[in-house]
């Protein structure tokens, strides 16, 4: 009971940190990005629905503006004010004023922005009316800014209750509401109801005290009784006689109360006893909630927003939760202590011994799975990690301000261990503090933050110095090897009584020593964060995956990392599927369910390919984040279409026509296939295709450039003029000659499409006049080898390369002085 114990961590710790609290299920979560996305827009879109209420609804809303907020702040505001969390305001606790005060500066200032930006007669008085409101609200709530959230959170909670009761619930918006607002207030109501039986019991207890009391000291009456009536032994029995009577009546008196009244001590504290096993009961059930759905699902979001997802967020709400349920738990715990102490102070006879040492155990249980498990990594190291690199990371304990840890700051340990280390820990197996590798500036004390209330750990300049790997089985490479971070720590509360040795892991880790590697470990990483599930052992996950779920990780991951609202398309998720599964079918329905193994993902090379079908995905989303991302954007890109149906879309177009599309043969190119006349057969059309552009060749002239360039390029598919689509990504004309020199530019021409009479005003380089063997001057000077040259080849594909060779072979021509033209100027 008094001493210190020590709750061991490893049998709390599990995959990622998170622990599971004895007796609670294991959930699982599986998260639709679009979904999450809808039902921020649902969330956000309240104010606009509740202005479309009719009859009671609508006079009920109204109702709940006046002079302590005007409607008009309502309608100006709402997007903001229904942005912010005021449901981590905890309005019981007076320590909580300061989070309060932040949003109301935060509301004056939208308010005062809002009236600055008003313009014009109406917004004149506009102006006015809002500045007058600023002032208004800051008068009302300065001085008790809680009260400003007590009012916006009733304001919010009944116009999603109207908006709901009238809108069709079954339909998408109206349900995703009501799912979100009934789980938030679920979890509200059930912290009301915890909060009166805490203060149920409270009352309780002191009436127990004050009744217990009161008994001792009757019970000290009845000693005093006893004690005259065996002194009365000394004394003539005359007296005895007169005397002894009335103290026999008193005795009997005293001892029939305190006989009832022992047996009402002992009934109020089986009943103190039993409110507090329902208010453990109840306790466990808001826990597990908050703990195994809630905080999963964050980690779920954190493990997902690796792979590209949206951020996870929420983790302020999640933190007021715990720290509502960590001043619960320690005020039953305190409750109990004090119901032992009366009992130890009284021992009456009974179960009630044994009811209490049963509580005390659960009320321990209770606290140590919720700090166990509140200490979470909130912002994850780098999945793939480079040695000799510095990295960072954030650990916090959602509970620490509450339980005032930070009075006696604990320091973190930052530790990297292998897979199956890992797996030890989580079996509680002895691990001899073993590592498989060395951290540099791996310790790290934990800080509080008093504006937000946070206890946390920011390791800023960490760098893993070397690595020590284990034997690896069959075809796994380095890059498919995991790691993981090991943060651990250790500190007390309540004055030692508590003390807790805490554990986290992060997120899986592949280790590179090079750049090269970066590829492959990405796919590991991209792999396990999309598949992982709650609860597994490290660091399992399927060998294969149902091809739409895997559509949905690399949709995710190719918007994260072209930074694009422009997704995936079905047509470009078929096009992959082709590629994947080496497919001519072009149905998707002939695709979702098909499963693809890690193998055939980054294992095993594409058929007559040199890669896999993740390197030479990445390495189109490489090139277009570096250099195509506003054509990609602005949809000038088709990219994933393959050579025959880009002949299929541009035999039916006009000549000149063409498109862009990602390399087939390539890792990383793009190619631009078009439509003109056979040079070799009158009358007839084909499909030309150049050699693929790379990175290399963007870092030299950019795309838009190069099309700019190739006046044989007239629409891009399927009827745009190209100046409509790429004219503002031109590069500017270069400035005139100056000072007897002519600055050389690099333009790229295809020979067989070079135009023969291009005004040099416009493109004042060699390649203008170049003659080509399409244009019947084969020897025009000597600059291109006739058709048979493997510049082109049998495809139609044009080397870029030996164009290049060309361009800076003329380019160092260029620089000398041309005298015919200079010869008044000095060279």
């Amino acid at each position: 009971m008094g001493g210190t114990r020590v709750v061991p961590a490893a049998v709390r710790v599990s995959q990622y940190g998170l622990a599971q609290p004895s007796g609670t299920a294991h959930h699982r979560f599986h998260l639709n990005s679009r979904a999450a996305a809808e039902e921020k827009r649902v969330k956000m879109a309240v104010w606009i629905q509740a202005q479309q209420l009719q009859g009671d609804a609508l006079h009920q809303m109204q109702s709940l503006y006046g002079q302590h907020f005007p409607i008009e702040v309502r309608h100006y505001l709402s997007q903001w004010i229904e942005g912010q969390l005021w449901d981590a305001v905890d309005l019981e606790n007076p320590q909580e004023e300061f989070k309060a005060k932040r949003l109301l500066d935060s509301l004056i200032q939208e308010l005062q922005k809002k009236a600055e930006h008003q313009v014009g007669e109406d917004g004149f008085l506009l102006k006015i009316k809002l500045g007058h409101y600023a002032t208004q609200l800051k008068n009302t709530y300065d001085r008790c800014p809680l009260e400003l959230v007590r009012c916006i959170r009733h304001i919010l909670y009944t116009e999603q209750r109207l908006v709901r009761e009238a809108t069709n619930s079954s339909s998408p918006v109206g349900g995703m509401m009501d799912s979100m607002s009934q789980k938030y207030q679920q979890i509200n109501q059930l912290f009301e109801e915890l909060r009166v039986l805490t203060q149920d019991t409270e009352n309780d207890l002191r009436k127990l005290q004050h009744n217990q009391e009161y008994f001792i000291i009757q019970y000290q009456e009845s000693l005093r009784i006893q004690a005259q009536l065996s002194s009365l032994a000394t004394l003539p029995p005359a007296e005895r006689q007169l005397r002894e009577p009335a103290l026999l009546s008193k005795r009997a008196t005293v001892e029939a109360w305190l006989t009832r009244e022992a047996n009402t001590l002992q009934k109020y504290r089986l009943d103190l006893a039993e409110k507090h096993q329902k208010t453990l009961a109840m306790l466990r059930k808001q826990q597990t909630v908050i703990l195994d759905d809630e905080l999963i699902q964050w980690k779920r979001r954190q493990q997902l927003a690796g792979n590209g997802g949206p951020a996870e967020g929420g983790l302020d709400i999640l933190q007021s939760w715990c720290e509502k349920l960590a001043e619960t738990i320690w005020q039953n715990r305190q409750q109990i202590r004090r119901a032992e102490h009366l009992r130890q102070q009284l021992p009456i006879p009974g179960p009630i011994e044994e009811l209490l040492t049963e509580l005390n155990g659960t009320i321990t249980d209770i606290i140590s799975a919720l700090v166990t498990s509140t200490f979470i990594i909130e912002k994850q190291p780098p999945q793939v990690l480079k040695t000799q690199t510095k990295f960072a990371a954030t650990v916090r304990l959602l509970v620490g301000g509450k339980l005032n840890v930070h009075m006696n700051p604990p320091q973190v340990k930052a530790t990297i261990i292998s897979e199956q280390q890992a797996k030890a820990l989580l079996k509680n197996e002895n691990t001899r503090n073993d590592s498989s590798g060395e951290i540099l500036n791996n310790n790290c004390v934990m800080e509080y933050h008093q504006t937000t209330g946070t206890l946390s750990a920011h390791f800023r300049n960490m760098s893993l110095k070397r690595i020590k790997r284990s034997d690896r089985r069959g075809a796994e490479s380095v890059t498919e090897e995991k790691f993981t971070i090991l943060f651990e720590s250790q500190f007390s509360v309540g004055g030692n009584e508590l003390v807790f040795q805490v554990k986290t892991l992060s997120l899986p880790v592949v280790v590179i020593v090079h750049g090269s590697q970066d590829n492959n470990a990405t796919a590991t990483v991209l792999w396990d964060n999309a598949f992982a599930e709650p609860g597994r052992v490290p660091f399992i996950v399927p060998d294969k995956v149902l091809w739409s779920q895997l559509c949905e990780a690399l949709n995710m991951k190719y918007k994260a990392e072209v930074q694009s609202t422009r997704g995936l398309s079905e047509e470009n998720l078929v096009f992959l599927a082709q590629k994947a599964f080496n497919s001519s079918s072009g149905n998707p329905e002939d695709y979702r369910n098909i499963t693809m193994t890690w193998s055939q993902f980054n294992r095993e090379s594409l058929q007559m390919r040199n890669f896999t079908f993740w390197q030479w995905f990445d390495g189109v989303m490489e090139l277009t984040k570096k250099h195509l991302k506003p054509h990609w954007n602005d949809g000038a890109i088709l990219g994933f279409v393959n050579k025959h149906q880009a002949q299929d879309m541009l035999m039916s177009k006009p000549n000149g026509t063409f498109l862009l599309r990602f390399s087939d043969s390539e890792i990383g190119g793009i190619t631009i296939a078009w439509v003109a006349e056979n040079p070799n057969k009158a009358g007839e059309r084909m499909v030309w295709n150049l050699m693929p552009y790379t990175t290399k060749d963007f870092s030299i002239r950019s795309l838009a450039d190069r099309i700019s360039d190739l006046n044989h390029l007239l629409y891009l598919y399927p009827d745009r003029p190209k100046d409509e689509v790429f004219s503002k990504y031109y590069t500017p004309p270069l400035s005139k000659a100056v000072d007897g020199y002519v600055k050389p530019q690099i333009k790229q021409v295809v020979p067989e499409f070079t135009t023969a009479n291009a005004d040099p005003a416009v493109n004042p380089t060699y390649m203008d006049h170049a003659a080509s063997p399409a244009v019947n001057h084969p020897h025009s000077y000597g600059l291109y080898p006739p058709m048979s040259d493997p510049m082109l080849d049998t495809d139609g594909d044009f080397d870029l390369d030996d164009t290049m060779d060309v361009a800076r072979h003329v380019e160092e021509l260029l620089r000398r002085p041309i005298e015919s033209q200079w010869s008044g100027q000095q060279s």
